[in-house]
């Protein structure tokens, strides 16, 4: 500081300039080594009582103490204050991502290796769920159908069912318990072990590097996955009323393809890609925000579960109405 008491660091303060990267710039101005010395002697002086500073970034969601949106004071109800702040940051988070995109450099090699964590290591479960899915589902209306003398609609209603809703919202819950608990562990440890803060300290965004490659490698990946799931699940409705109920062959393949068009498929790939980006950034915006060290990072993976099943079947529900 100089006589007059002017900032050589006009605009913004040195904590600030510490986290966003500014530190290269500042530290040639007159006087700039002075007031990196003043603060860092001040802090030590209040380490006692007020303790340490905490990046904006970073600060506490209110589980694991006071917000800064939602402490004491506050006239909102705290849950109704985490509401707002968890949906704040996954806004935010998803713009984020969407103004980073079209910005290089394009990291094509971590795309590719997010595809493989994302969609190749889950087709084996995601296949074995749908697989089991039609058979039950074929199982079930079989029985009610004969009834009424109409088994030869039972491959119509497995196809329906599968290729609309059950392959897509089961498939995205499988890969939000899969890969969305792992993007929210992974980034929650870069950041409680300080990973992440150092990205923002050389001038590189996190965002861009970590989480826009995670995004969109799970928004490419589920329509594949649903796909197959929905061929799967069909097969599945086929060896249980074929094989099993004694079905004719013939008339469950044709009445499975007989009343469905590509409205019907097209529908079930659209809620695949969006139910992607809403698992995927939801787990990503869960781990970027961790704070209380390896119970913070037990807590975000979970959170990250939790919020991305509730926000994929809301988002079903909504889609259901816009697309049919």
């Amino acid at each position: 500081m100089d006589g007059s008491g002017a900032s050589p660091l006009p605009g913004r303060s040195w904590p600030w300039k510490l986290f966003t990267g500014e530190v290269l710039s500042a530290v040639r101005q007159p006087g700039a080594f002075e007031e990196v010395s003043s603060f860092v002697e001040a802090r030590m002086m209040t380490e006692g009582g007020a303790g340490r500073a905490t990046p904006p970034s970073v600060a506490d969601d209110g589980e694991g103490g006071e917000s800064r949106a939602g402490g004491r004071g506050s006239l909102l109800p705290a849950p109704f204050t985490r509401f707002l702040l968890q949906m704040g940051r996954f806004v935010d988070m998803l713009g984020r991502v969407f103004a980073w995109t079209p910005r290089p450099p394009y990291d094509w090699r971590e795309l590719s290796r997010q595809m493989v964590k994302v969609g190749v290591s889950s087709t084996p479960v995601v296949l074995l769920t749908a697989l089991f899915t039609g058979m039950v589902l074929a199982l079930q209306t079989f029985t009610v159908l004969k009834r009424f003398n109409a088994e030869s609609y039972v491959g119509s209603l497995v196809g329906l069912s599968m290729v609309r809703e059950l392959a897509a919202v089961l498939s995205s819950l499988i890969v939000a318990g899969r890969a969305g608990s792992a993007m929210g562990a992974e980034l929650g440890t870069m950041r409680v072990t300080e990973q992440i803060d150092a990205l923002e300290v050389m001038a590189t965004d996190p965002v861009h590097y970590l989480v826009v490659p995670r995004v969109w490698a799970t928004v490419l990946m589920m329509p594949l996955l649903v796909a197959l799931a929905d061929g799967i699940g069909i097969f599945g409705g086929y060896v249980v009323s074929v094989v099993l109920m004694g079905s004719n062959p013939v008339s469950y393949l044709n009445t499975s393809f007989q009343f469905m068009n590509l409205n019907d498929l097209l529908s079930g790939l659209i809620k695949a890609a969006v139910f992607g980006l809403l698992l995927a950034t939801i787990g990503c915006q869960q781990g970027f925000y961790t704070t209380g060290g390896a119970e913070g990072v037990g807590r975000s993976t979970t959170a990250a579960v939790v919020l991305a099943s509730i926000a994929i079947l809301a988002a079903d529900f909504f889609l259901t109405k816009l697309l049919f």
